[in-house]
């Protein structure tokens, strides 16, 4: 990933002590970082059309191909596929993060960034927010795809809207996690070898793809429960109908319980990196 530059004065401190003066900081910082990250992504044309080409590609392979296959009662494949292609596709994006702090270590950035008179949270913050603001652009454009294939969501659009968010808010605790990732990670190669390994047991053992009553016995305890089919079913239920305080619930216990636990832990690895 190419790198933009940062230019300094925009990234001072306040005058005076208070609290908001600080916020006030801590925000500036981290739009300007999040900006930062943005205008890399437009520098990287190919980068862009293959993360959205990835996705694109498991619907069409799964509705057209395996979809025949795959019978779920009193649904259509392609209604039940969808919504855990969000959540796959929303999932694989926040590796990026990981991919992106650890090229963004190698190649002496974070040093600078550490070098100048900036909120120190704003290196994470801004590198997750331009991370989720990426995940938002996919997410249309695999919606796009979807109502083409004839997916067709049938609860409304604020419940859809919903179930978008509660994807985004598991993505962003996603991405924490992967950050931690990037900054233990000696180059970007390794930091992708690292994270996919670790995400890929979560996609596939989970409702993403095919009902959990489908797998193993031993296999569909954990499958039930792991974040991933949390958070598919609770997209499920939003957008298609069904029991959905139970799983939105989860869901977003999940996240929140993830952010918790991840976010102080990258913060911790990102001040002992150098």
């Amino acid at each position: 990933m190419t790198t933009a530059a940062v230019t300094p004065t925009t990234l001072t401190a306040p005058t005076g002590p208070s609290w908001v003066g600080s916020a006030r900081w801590v925000v500036a910082d981290t739009v300007t970082v999040t900006k930062r990250n943005l205008l890399a992504y437009t520098r990287i044309p190919e980068s862009l059309f293959f993360s959205t080409v990835q996705p694109i590609m498991f619907v069409l392979l799964f509705t057209y191909v395996f979809g025949g296959a795959i019978h779920v009662p009193g649904l259509s494949y392609v209604n039940y596929l969808m919504p855990g292609i969000f959540v796959q596709t929303v999932a694989f994006g926040a590796v990026t993060t990981s991919i992106a702090l650890a090229e963004d270590l190698q190649k002496g950035i974070i040093e600078r960034f550490r070098a100048l008179p900036m909120s120190r949270s704003a290196v994470l913050t801004g590198r997750t927010s331009a991370d989720l603001v990426r995940n938002i652009a996919t997410v249309v454009i695999i919606t796009a795809v979807g109502l083409a294939v004839g997916f067709r969501p049938s609860t409304g659009v604020l419940p859809y809207m919903a179930g978008i968010l509660v994807i985004l808010l598991f993505a962003y605790a996603l991405s924490w996690g992967f950050a931690t990732i990037g900054l233990s990670a000696p180059n970007s190669e390794t930091a992708q070898v690292m994270s996919f390994p670790l995400l890929f047991p979560l996609i596939f053992a989970s409702s993403a793809f095919v009902p959990v009553s489908s797998m193993p016995g031993w296999l569909q305890g954990f499958a039930t429960h792991q974040p991933v089919s949390v958070t598919v079913d609770a997209c499920r239920a939003l957008m298609l109908g069904g029991p959905t305080a139970k799983w939105v619930i989860q869901s977003v216990a999940w996240a929140v319980g993830l952010l918790i636990v991840l976010i102080p832990l990258a913060v911790h690895r990102y001040r002992t990196r150098i």
